[in-house]
Parts: C-alpha cells; structure tokens; sequence
C-alpha cells in the first residue's frame, strides 16, 4: 500500500540550506503584501534567519504563504519570527507613491525601505536576497535567487510574506477608522463588490490609488 504523505504545514528550508552549505550566511528573503489593492500602501519585509540553528523549522512551525494562514495564525506567528529572526524589518510605499511610481517601482521602494529597516544595526550587506519571483536588477550588488512561488518555498522569504501581511492588515484596519464608509477593515483595498459599490457612492478618497482603473474611471465619471 502506497504512503500517503501530508502536505507540510511549514515552508522549506531546502533553499537556504543549498546556500548556506555553499558558505552564505546572510540570508534575507524579501516579500510584499498589497500590490493588487485599489487602496492602501504596498507593503514588504525583510527577513534574515538564523540558519544555523538545527531546531529552526521547528521552532517556525506553521509558518508558511500568509495567504493560506488564518489572521490569528499570522498575528501570533508574525510575534515568534520577529523573536527568532537574525534581521528584520517592513517598509511601504502609500497609495500617492504608486500612483507617481508605478506599481512595481513602488513596490522596490517599499522593498530598499525594508531592507534599510532590517540592516539599520548591521555594517554588513547581506550575503544573498531571496525573492518571491520578482528580480531585483536595482540591486545587482548583492547576489540574488528569485523563487516562483517563493512564499510557498522558502521559509525565509514565507516569514517576510507574514509580517508584510499583518502590517498591511492591521495598517487597513487603521485607515478604516479614517475613511469609514469603504469598509477597508473588511476588504483591506481589494476590489471586492461591497468596494467597488462604496467607491462609486462616495468617489475615491485620499487613500485609493487613482491610477487604478476602477478607481480613476469612477473619479473621471464624478467629474463629467
């Protein structure tokens, strides 16, 4: 009788054990939460890992792509790998920055900050970046893997995929006490229904991203 194998609740090391063997020993993977959204900052996290602890994986047990994890796993796995990693930090760019930058050039502003952020007590670069399948080529000065689905794959770059996640979340919960009738507590910017029916009721506010097309073609129909 064929093995049945459970699919593994934690990401794997398997990455960062093939670079760490090969004598790289700051490793930072780097992930964002909220490019998609009509509203709201991009953010990303840095995070470097202690690889040399053998009871790692087991110490981040659950940790894995903060999209299939509960809230309540992510807050309270989000406080253990800030306790365990080596570095870490989450940088953002708000809405008015996409809207000059571009999605992705904001997206690497949002990245250089949180990178910043992880090194600020650190004289040193870190040895290699990895990357949930987003190259890096302002930053060919340091060596870098871009993983597809990196966030399932590593759990260097799964621990940023987190605490970008719980930032951003708890930071929409924040501006659905500024701006309270989109619902941003619930939807966290996305472009669900209940969204797109405040937007066109209210039209935008400071918080959505203008060069979005659903939010600039209801804007643009408010003015004609």
């Amino acid at each position: 009788m064929a093995e049945r194998r459970v699919p593994s609740k934690t990401a794997s090391l398997r990455y960062e054990r093939r670079y760490f063997r090969a004598g790289f020993r700051l490793i930072v993977g780097i992930d964002e939460a909220g490019r998609g959204p009509l509203a709201g900052p991009v953010a990303a996290a840095a995070v470097g890992l202690p690889l040399e602890r053998s009871d790692l994986a087991e110490s981040l047990r659950g940790v894995r792509d903060s999209k299939e994890m509960t809230a309540a796993q992510r807050i309270k796995l989000s406080h253990v790998i800030k306790n365990i990693a080596s570095v870490w930090g989450i940088g953002r760019s708000s809405a008015a920055e996409i809207d000059r930058l571009g999605i992705v050039n904001a997206t690497k502003a949002a990245m250089q900050r949180a990178l910043d952020r992880a090194l600020d007590n650190s004289d040193t670069l870190p040895d290699c970046l990895f990357l949930d399948d987003m190259p890096w080529p302002e930053r060919s000065d340091i060596a870098q893997l871009s993983i597809v689905n990196g966030d399932k794959l590593s759990l260097t770059i799964a621990c940023a995929s987190v605490l970008a996640k719980v930032w951003r979340d708890k930071h929409m919960q924040e501006l659905d006490g500024i701006y309270g009738d989109y619902g941003f507590a619930q939807h966290k910017g996305y472009g669900t229904p209940a969204h797109l029916s405040a937007l066109r009721q209210f039209g935008p506010c400071a918080a959505h991203r203008r060069s979005f097309r659903p939010v600039y073609e209801i804007a643009e129909g408010e003015m004609r």
